[in-house]
C-alpha cells in the first residue's frame, strides 16, 4: 500500500472513534448532568515508517469534554439539586472521592444523602451529609446550606479544579482528578431542579451525518486506489 492508502486508513480509524463518541453522546441525551464529549484530530508525521520517506497521517487520540452549562429542569424533589455555574458535587465512591454534576439524590436507611448508585454526597469538609427522617421540611439554600425545619445541618460540598482538562471521565457521570480541589465560590445550588445533559441532539446528528459521509468518501477512495493498483499490476505483468 502506498502513502495515500496509509493516510486514508489513519483517517478512517479516527472517524470511527469520532462516530463512537457521537453515539455515546446521543445515548446520554437523557442522562442528568452528562457532559458532551468530543475528539481532536491532529496530524502526525511518521518518518521512516514507509519506503520512500515520511507519511503525514491523522489521529484522534485526544478526547475532550464540553463542560458548558446544561438546562435546569424543575422536578420539585427535596433532594434534587442542580448547580448553576462552574463546580461539581463532591461524592464518596468505593474507589475514593469523585465529582459529578448529576444531582438527583436519595436518602438511604441511615439518613445519608446518596446518588442513584449509592455514592454518598459529601459536605464542604468531606463528611457525609445527613437528612433527619423526622424533619418535616428540608431546605437547601443557593449557597448549598441544608436546613431541617429551619435549622442548618450542613453545607453541600461544591468544588472545582483550576484546570478542568485534568479531570478524568469515569462511569456513571463521575470525574476524578489528582489536582487539588477548591471551593466553587461562584456556583449556585437550586433545590427541586436537576441539570440536564448538555448534549445538543441536532448538533450531534448533524455531526454524525458529516462523519458518515467522510467515512464513505474515504472508503470509496480506498476502493479506487485498490482498483488502480490492481490495474497497474496487470499492465506490468502483461508487459513482462
Amino acid at each position: 500500500m502506498d502513502n495515500p492508502g496509509y493516510v486514508t486508513l489513519s483517517r478512517q480509524a479516527g472517524l470511527m472513534k469520532d462516530m463512537r463518541i457521537i453515539a455515546t453522546n446521543i445515548a446520554n441525551l437523557s442522562t442528568d448532568g452528562y457532559r458532551r464529549e468530543g475528539a481532536i484530530f491532529a496530524e502526525m508525521v511518521e518518518k521512516g515508517a514507509l519506503i520512500g520517506g515520511a507519511s503525514a497521517q491523522t489521529a484522534a487520540h485526544v478526547r475532550v469534554t464540553d463542560f458548558s452549562q446544561g438546562a435546569l429542569q424543575r422536578t420539585g424533589g427535596d433532594f434534587d439539586l442542580a448547580i448553576e455555574g462552574d463546580g461539581f458535587f463532591l461524592v464518596q465512591t468505593p474507589d475514593g472521592q469523585a465529582l459529578t454534576r448529576a444531582g438527583s439524590f436519595l436518602r438511604n436507611d441511615a439518613g445519608e444523602l446518596v446518588t442513584r448508585d449509592g455514592n454518598r454526597l459529601l459536605d464542604e469538609g468531606g463528611a457525609p451529609l445527613f437528612a433527619p427522617a423526622e424533619a418535616r421540611e428540608i431546605a437547601v439554600a443557593t449557597d448549598g446550606t441544608i436546613s431541617a425545619d429551619g435549622q442548618p445541618i450542613g453545607r453541600v460540598g461544591i468544588v472545582t479544579v483550576e484546570d478542568p482538562s485534568q479531570l478524568t471521565r469515569r462511569e456513571s457521570g463521575l470525574f476524578t482528578t489528582e489536582e487539588p480541589l477548591i471551593p466553587a465560590e461562584e456556583a449556585s445550588v437550586f433545590q427541586g431542579f436537576i441539570e440536564e445533559s448538555n448534549v445538543n441532539p441536532v448538533r450531534e446528528i448533524a455531526r454524525m451525518i458529516e462523519v458518515q459521509r467522510a467515512y464513505e468518501s474515504g472508503a470509496n477512495f480506498l476502493k479506487s486506489e485498490d482498483e488502480r493498483i490492481q490495474q497497474a499490476i496487470r499492465v506490468i505483468g502483461s508487459a513482462g
